[in-house]
């Protein structure tokens, strides 16, 4: 029996809005930054510290969380996690300094940590597979406008209740999704893939991991420039160019703009190239490889140029381009393990976790000992360039599966026998 429309439908537009409130909930303090920096009398390395302290048990709980989504069902994981969203969010809003900071959001990280693998769940388990790269494509293209919202929003609240206030303000909505999440997740029905019953096997770990390895390396490539643009985009239109906290608001807002654009695109792309050829490994990797050349042609004017038009404008092409990668890449693991999509994209979204683990702090750190921001956009454009390289490797025409990761591991442990004298 297939899927009926409508409620594909409905559990992308409520997957739509968790991300939407979840991007809200980790960019809401990068517009706030400048205010949060001068309030707790924190340095750019500091600041830095405390937006890496997400993406510590962020990128732990990708593999958790998708274990836990693949074995409980997405309604149960998305419950739990929103609940622990917003307490974390309510807490930001009453921090006194570096190590309370710290720890909200640690605490962010991790009900944030399960939330995206098991949505790629929900999606293999409710989604056509036709359809997977557009379903990616517009559900994060919802993460980007929350990214878009985010700058002028905060702007607002701050001149009405403080920075402060606006963590309430935002934990409130996380509370209000719950409730149309568990309306729509009522059939939840987590031995499905692609709307056809299948039986759920136990999840090969290693081997899936080995399969996985080349999207992880990808996927922190992309992850390294993603969390630039999330966490230090605001203070580098404030500090820059000398804006106050509403002008960097609106030039981040535009750029942030470009990214919902370049999900949608990208996960249009990709499912039109899978319709006209065929070839899935084809479909995936050129659109991946297009943004990630896309993003480091297009940064080079922002790291050669001094000009605040011309870096707005270059910066949005390059978010664009960047963009382009997130509706084939997260396609790959339900391409690659439909029968654990929750625990492949949770190994691949790992290397996403681990550059919000570096790339925020080192970016932070390079700024105040550089004084520039030239050294760390050129590290963001060389990973650019790496990530174009990795695509190759990824094999998304190569279905994953219990017997063949045996196979391969009886093969390897027969060579090594060989070798032996």
């Amino acid at each position: 029996m297939q899927l009926k429309f409508g409620m594909t439908s409905r559990i992308l537009f409520v997957l739509c809005l968790l991300y939407l409130i979840l991007y809200i909930d980790r960019v809401n303090i990068s517009t706030s930054a400048p205010l949060i920096k001068a309030d707790l009398g924190l340095t750019n390395g500091q600041l830095g510290l405390a937006f890496s302290a997400f993406a510590y048990p962020y990128a732990f709980f990708q593999l958790i969380g998708g274990w836990l989504g693949d074995r409980f069902g997405p309604r149960r994981v998305l419950l739990v996690s929103g609940v622990v969203v917003t307490l974390a969010t309510v807490a930001t809003g009453f921090v006194g300094g570096l190590g309370s900071l710290i720890a909200a959001r640690f605490v962010l990280g991790l009900g944030e940590g399960a939330t995206f693998p098991t949505a790629t769940r929900a999606m293999a388990v409710w989604v056509p597979e036709a359809r997977w790269g557009f379903a990616q494509g517009i559900t994060h293209s919802a993460a980007r406008i929350g990214n878009a919202l985010t700058p002028p929003l905060v702007a607002l609240l701050v001149g009405y209740a403080s920075w402060r206030g606006s963590f309430l303000f935002f934990a409130a909505l996380n509370l209000l999704w719950i409730v149309p999440w568990l309306w729509v997740s009522r059939g939840d029905m987590p031995g499905r893939v692609g709307g056809t019953s299948v039986a759920r096997p136990a999840t090969p770990w290693w081997a899936l991991a080995r399969r996985m390895l080349p999207v992880t390396a990808v996927d922190f490539c992309y992850g390294w420039t993603l969390w630039l643009f999330l966490s230090w985009i605001p203070s580098f239109f404030f500090d820059n160019f000398h804006l106050d906290l509403k002008g960097s608001a609106l030039f981040s807002s535009g750029v942030f703009t470009a990214g919902v654009l370049g999900d949608l695109v990208g996960g249009l792309a990709t499912d039109r190239i899978l319709r006209r050829t065929g070839r899935l490994a084809l479909a995936r990797r050129s659109v991946i490889t297009v943004g990630f050349l896309g993003a480091f042609f297009f940064l080079l004017p922002v790291v050669l140029i001094h000009d605040l038009t011309i870096d707005a404008i270059f910066l949005s092409l390059a978010f664009f381009s960047a963009e382009l990668i997130v509706g084939p890449i997260w396609s790959v693991p339900m391409d690659i393990a439909p029968q654990h999509a929750g625990s492949a994209s949770g190994l691949m979204n790992l290397g996403f976790g681990i550059a919000g683990i570096v790339s925020p702090s080192c970016f932070g750190l390079l700024i105040d000992l550089t004084g520039s921001w030239t050294v760390p956009f050129g590290i963001s454009m060389a990973l650019l360039l790496a990530g174009a390289a990795l695509a190759g490797w990824m094999r998304p025409d190569q279905r994953f599966t219990v017997d063949a990761a045996e196979a391969a591991a009886t093969s390897m442990h027969r060579i090594s026998q060989r070798q032996q004298p």
